[in-house]
């Protein structure tokens, strides 16, 4: 009986390893969990935050200036990180954060790490993260700014990520390849230097893959797997999973009051004085009136006009 029972236990206890191997330097699901319970929706089978993909597609409208407001107002005061080098620079990078943490190599390290995604079948720590993505998503990675001999992207795993993602990168480090990277269509990216060395070159182990999903660090800003990577006009905000709905109706409202109080001040039919201030009552129905008028033809969608309109009181 005694036998029997250390026999389960050490058969539970190998079980436990070989699932850690399996998981290799990826966050568990407990702990994506434990790190992102303002999140209330639906996930993805690892515990990632899945924003719905209207939100998305709505976010690609908002501006840095509306997204900081909202994350400042709720406490989050390090989600802007600017002084990036581009690629489409015109086009405007929105998607779901799948983080990827490296350090400086340190060969025993780097060598352990290298056995277990071996005994898991895989090559090349640069590609490990590339294997999670799905539509969507955004490659968020920080290279710790490495320049010689750091770049983990050229356009071999650049067409990888967009092929698996259909996005670009948010890449704190020096990319290779430059102008294969640039022929990726809609591979709109940010990234830190330009450099045609390679991170793993003639057997120097220059960096080393430190985690998976895990919070990382992308200039100033915490980045968690699951923020919404809002990328465009040459900087990046990175805004929490459980604001992004509210991010988004934010810049919604405030592009109607925009749109609504130019078109006003041309008209005459205000002040600059009236409209660069808090809004009368008058002011207020005026507008509610207005968003009636012109449901149809403004551009936001008809159901979310509707909806403003419902939670207003005059």
């Amino acid at each position: 009986m005694k036998d029997r029972l250390l026999g389960k236990l050490l058969f539970a206890v190998c079980l436990c390893a070989l699932l850690t191997d399996i998981k290799g330097q990826q966050i568990s699901k407990e702990e994506m969990l434990f790190l992102t319970p303002e999140w209330k929706g639906e996930r993805y089978e690892d515990g990632r935050p899945k924003v719905p993909d209207d939100i998305l597609i709505r976010m690609k409208e908002v501006t840095h200036e509306e997204a900081w407001a909202v994350m400042r107002n709720a406490g989050y005061k390090y989600q802007y990180a600017e002084g990036w080098m581009t690629i489409n620079p015109d086009s405007v990078l929105v998607g779901r954060a799948v983080t990827a943490t490296f350090m400086p190599g340190r060969p025993d390290i780097h060598d352990a790490i290298d056995k277990r995604g071996k005994a898991e079948g895989k090559r090349g720590q640069n590609s490990w993260p590339v294997d999670v993505l799905v539509p969507g998503d955004v490659y968020v990675a920080d290279q710790f700014g490495a320049h010689l001999g750091g770049p983990t992207i050229g356009d071999n795993v650049g067409n990888a990520i967009y092929a698996r993602s259909g996005n670009g990168i948010v890449y704190d480090g020096a990319l290779r390849d430059i102008v294969g990277l640039k022929e990726i269509g809609g591979f709109t990216s940010f990234y830190t230097s330009y450099h045609p060395s390679h991170h793993n070159q003639q057997g120097d182990l220059n960096t080393m893959l430190i985690g998976i999903n895990k919070p990382t660090k992308i200039r100033q800003v915490t980045v968690m797997a699951g923020d919404v990577v809002l990328g465009r006009d040459g900087a990046v905000s990175f805004i929490p999973p459980h604001l992004a709905e509210q991010v988004v109706i934010t810049s919604e409202i405030v592009r109607l009051r925009d749109m609504f109080g130019h078109q006003r001040l041309r008209e005459g039919v205000y002040t600059a004085g009236q409209i660069d201030t808090r809004w009368s009552d008058e002011i207020e129905k005026d507008f509610s009136q207005w968003l009636n008028d012109h449901i149809d033809e403004l551009p936001v969608p008809r159901e979310q006009i509707q909806e403003i309109l419902k939670n207003r009181t005059w």
